[in-house]
């Protein structure tokens, strides 16, 4: 009989979402990759609306390309075959092997949970025999007892895989305890019997504390805790939404990112956080004295932009050009635009709108094909910040519907920018990782404000986590659990 899979195989899940399951693949990924040990990623299914764009043009989640990252691997569609992406209400665009697939309802999802198994199992098959180890993902929480016959990221795959299972507890929103055992008691039997090992995540204080509650659950549940990692805030980019409500205020100059409703690739802005005041401004709150606005991606540029014409930010964001920088990403471009026609694909019905009127550009959705892709552009520098990097190259990614016209683009034939130089738009993703880029608008705002850029160098955040997880977690027993030992 054919082996079914080439590889040793190793379950990551959680209590709940934000539970700690992607970092600590990726750490874990980071770990054996520098063991001379070929590891490589996977989550069966995704939902997200933070994604990456893989070499060849195909769209995976982005927890998925940065565990690959880890891996000092190239992200590839075959560690994500499913990434659904939420339009903000109870569909979900599937994207299927990278590609968009059709929009559902979570009902017609979940029935065509049998056919979809077939691309998640020859996905890993394709990776397990090409690799020596894949630490699979799984998502949410794998005791949702209402879906457990159409879950393919937990049961699904832990049938299938028969692997050991390591469970990721998150103790800072309290009940740690209850969590873990509530959990595992809840999985079908078989699958209980296949959790070898337990982590508790983001505590902060004396270990010493836990101790005789890590010793009983123990006894109770006759599986071991493997370690306490410590609340740990690194410069990894965050799977989805839910992270935004963890972001602190920082220090330095303040950057207002538009919290659409329906907000994509927020990630896009995390480069920021570690040297500006990065806030997040819903559309109910005031924008205050900001000294940059950057208008983010979405998932439904012309629902996003009903909303916002609803509230207030619409008219004060027009009122601060010219006085400083208004930035449009994707979706935000498409906004910072004089019109939107939607031919029924983003709104359901053909609609016509204006749009902040700020760059001299029209988009049109005409077709339900996206464009995705990594590009390198050169730089059309114009005003007191692309005029810093004229000429330059960088580098991004493109994940969007709809096609844009203008008559000033800046990157390549991509982006729009208005006469003052201060209000841009663009399509790449990506765009603050870009070293000249981000430290021209930073340069800018730092100059404008009268205050010294506080300039922080980064170490190896892979390798930062790495050290930690080691450092907490019996690798050992780890090894001996996969089957190393």
């Amino acid at each position: 009989m054919e082996e079914k899979f080439g590889s040793n195989i190793l379950i990551i899940q959680g209590t709940a979402s934000h539970a700690g399951k992607s970092i600590l693949v990726t750490a874990l990924c980071r770990i054996f990759v520098n063991e001379r040990i070929k590891v490589a990623p996977f989550k069966a299914q995704n939902m997200s609306l933070n994604s990456w764009v893989t070499r060849d043009g195909k769209e995976i989640g982005i927890a998925q390309a940065i565990q690959a990252k880890g891996a000092r691997l190239e992200p590839r569609v075959e560690m994500n075959p499913i990434l659904l992406k939420p339009k903000g209400d109870t569909t979900s665009q599937i994207v299927l092997m990278g590609e968009p697939f059709r929009d559902v309802e979570a009902g017609e999802y979940y029935a065509r949970s049998r056919e979809l198994s077939n691309v998640v199992e020859e996905a890993l098959r394709t990776l397990s025999f090409e690799n020596e180890l894949i630490i699979i993902e799984g998502a949410g929480s794998p005791a949702e007892i209402n879906l457990y016959e159409q879950d393919l990221a937990n049961t699904f795959v832990s049938r299938l895989t028969r692997a050991p299972i390591i469970l990721v507890a998150d103790i800072e929103r309290g009940g740690v305890f209850a969590s873990i055992y509530g959990t595992i008691k809840l999985l079908p039997d078989d699958i209980q019997r296949q959790v070898k090992g337990i982590v508790i995540n983001k505590f902060r204080g004396d270990r010493r504390i836990l101790e005789p509650g890590i010793d009983e659950i123990e006894e109770m549940l006759k599986i071991p805790v493997l370690g306490v990692l410590p609340y740990v805030d690194m410069n990894i980019p965050s799977e989805d939404s839910v992270s935004i409500q963890d972001k602190r205020p920082g220090e330095g100059v303040e950057i207002a990112i538009i919290r659409l409703p329906r907000i994509s690739n927020f990630t896009d802005f995390e480069p920021l956080e570690i040297e500006a005041n990065v806030r997040y401004i819903s559309l109910s709150e005031k924008l205050g004295n900001p000294d940059a606005i950057i208008i983010p991606g979405t998932k439904n540029t012309i629902k996003d932009l009903i909303e916002l014409k609803e509230g207030n930010l619409f008219d004060e964001i027009i009122k601060e050009r010219g006085k400083i920088p208004i930035i449009g990403i994707c979706g935000g471009y498409q906004m910072l635009g004089k019109r939107i026609i939607d031919e029924g694909l983003e709104g359901g019905d053909n609609v016509e709108m204006d749009g902040l009127g700020l760059l001299d550009v029209e988009t049109k959705f005409e077709s339900y094909r996206k464009r995705t892709v990594q590009v390198e552009k050169t730089v059309h520098g114009k005003g007191p910040i692309l005029g810093k990097i004229d000429g330059e190259k960088i580098w991004g990614y493109e994940i969007h519907m709809g096609e844009t016209r203008s008559k000033n683009p800046i990157f390549g034939e991509d982006g729009s920018v208005d006469d003052t130089g201060l209000v841009f738009g663009t399509y790449l993703h990506g765009i603050f990782e870009n070293e000249n880029f981000k430290d021209a608008f930073l340069d800018y705002l730092c100059e404008r404000r009268g205050i010294k850029r506080r300039r922080i160098e980064e170490g190896d955040q892979f390798e930062l986590l790495a050290s930690i997880v080691e450092r907490n977690i019996d690798m050992d027993e780890v090894r001996r659990i996969i089957g190393f030992n």
